[in-house]
């Protein structure tokens, strides 16, 4: 998370909102990392997780992930739960809790919903309040 949490001040300095996101393997060596770009890269998928899994799938050569941990700063949105059932990912661990947009347990749980043929495990509050307190200060600047 610490890694994480790096990056995602990396994406606030950049203008971006700051939320960072690493995928590790199953020895815990990170093989993806990302932060959200959507305003530097004018992508509207360019979300944290999405660039993680991306790099992450591109270091093993393939888009199965299975085994694999995601951790991000923020709680996943549907976009970015979808993208992690997608791929496979095992188990998601996360910092602030998104409670407007979130998907893995908040206003929904994408990740664990029963109806969808995978789940992933979910890990939440992890340095929530490191987390939370970025989002924060970047908002607060921008009102």
């Amino acid at each position: 998370m610490r890694r994480a949490l790096s990056l995602a001040v990396a994406a606030g300095r950049a203008g971006d909102v700051p939320v960072g996101a690493v995928v590790t393997d199953a020895s815990g060596a990170v093989i993806g990392e990302g932060q959200n770009l959507r305003e530097v890269t004018h992508d509207p998928t360019a979300h944290a997780e999405v660039v993680a899994l991306r790099q992450a799938a591109s270091a093993v050569g393939a888009w199965n992930l299975e085994g694999c941990t995601l951790v991000v700063t923020l709680e996943p949105c549907v976009m970015c739960a979808g993208a992690v059932l997608q791929s496979r990912i095992s188990r998601v661990v996360f910092g602030a809790w998104d409670d407007k947009a979130g998907a893995a347990g908040s206003i929904y749980d994408v990740l664990r919903d029963r109806r969808l043929p995978y789940r992933a495990e979910v890990v939440a509050g992890v340095l929530e309040d490191e987390a939370s307190a970025l989002l924060k200060d970047f908002f607060d600047a921008r009102r």
